[in-house]
């Protein structure tokens, strides 16, 4: 019989692997966040296919219903769901809705599609129309998940000049509008996709989600093909991109098609792309989480670097489509309208 005999360097070796073990799991370790509750079921029961849920300042909890075509608010206690904005063509009213997000001050918008044209249209808490407009033209990239665009006005966010609108097919990542529809300043420059020859298909690989990030500046972060977000400052100057990277993403790689589905769109065809990264957001922090479309979400800090795993436990795991954060430091998640600690 052998005997393994341990020399003076093996066991430095040992010592070092056994030092740095910690930090190498701790590197590789999903946080499981428990469900603190979130709307009782008979409020999330009325939602249709809920795909937005915040708070407002005053505390009222705002849900946006795709399916449904409307916006509802719910109390702070949490006892019931009024309808604030309906379905409807006409202004003040929302049809085939893409987008919604809510401003620190507690004016909502909401991006639809009457008539096959991008409206973007802002209310304030109670529902009341203050302003609309529409954008010219037609989206030519097209980000599917379950039957919901997610690029084009499906990604709208509020920032404090305005409203970011992901633009590719104006040649800029970020389109700024301000709130009467007049286009301000673009940022940021298209990257290449390999499918240059493709234009359709090179636009959806540039979709994503136009974030503001609260120090000042702008994230962007991309929807399909290569997993990537940028940082660019106020001055949408490019800061850094970072590509993302991890254990969970790998089988997603693999799988990645050469060929994509196309589907007649009006005049013309486009192809349909389905998402790496189906929600993204900036939290009060300035931490930007992206949730994957499998359910696991990234973490990363002000500085590119990623600094958690998360997965979401309710009822299962959630995978989420939506975040808001909440002053008390919350996360609220759709589908489901869970409440999450934002810490382990």
């Amino acid at each position: 019989m052998s005997v393994l005999r341990i020399t003076p360097i093996v066991a430095l070796f040992a010592a070092v692997v056994l030092a740095t073990q910690p930090a190498r799991l701790a590197a590789l370790r999903v946080e499981i966040l428990t469900s603190l509750g979130g709307l009782p079921p008979h409020v999330s029961g009325v939602f249709e296919d809920p795909t937005g849920f915040q708070q407002g300042p005053g505390g009222d909890y705002f849900v946006f219903d795709r399916r449904a075509h409307s916006v509802y608010r719910i109390p702070p206690d949490r006892s019931a769901a009024q309808r604030i904005i309906s379905i409807g063509q006409e202004d003040g009213r929302v049809i085939d809705p893409t987008g919604f997000d809510m401003a620190e001050d507690g004016r909502i918008v909401v991006a639809d599609v009457p008539r096959g044209r991008q409206r973007i249209q802002v209310f304030d808490a109670a529902g009341m129309r203050l302003a609309g407009f529409f954008l010219q033209g037609q989206p030519a990239a097209r980000i599917v998940m379950g039957g919901m665009m997610l690029n084009g006005t499906g990604s709208i966010q509020f920032s404090r000049g305005g409203l970011l609108v992901s633009h590719p097919e104006s040649g800029a990542l970020i389109t700024t509008y301000s709130i009467g529809g007049y286009g301000m300043t673009t940022i940021g420059n298209l990257r290449p996709s390999g499918f240059e020859q493709d234009r359709e298909l090179h636009l959806a690989m540039n979709a994503g989600f136009p974030l503001a990030d609260p120090a000042g500046g702008y994230y962007y972060v991309f929807m399909s093909g290569r997993p990537a977000f940028r940082k660019y400052d106020a001055s949408g100057a490019l800061v850094f991109e970072r590509i993302l990277q991890g254990i969970e993403l790998d089988a997603l790689l693999a799988a990645q098609p050469t060929e994509w589905p196309r589907r007649r769109v009006q005049d013309r065809e486009v192809p349909f792309v389905a998402p790496l990264i189906r929600a993204a957001a900036v939290s009060p922090a300035g931490e930007l989480w992206l949730s994957l479309s499998i359910p696991y979400t990234y973490v990363y800090d002000a500085q590119g670097d990623k600094i958690r795993t998360v997965q979401f436990r309710a009822a299962g795991i959630v995978g989420p489509t939506s975040f808001g954060f909440t002053r008390r430091g919350t996360v609220l998640v759709t589908p489901g309208c869970y409440e999450f600690s934002a810490r382990s």
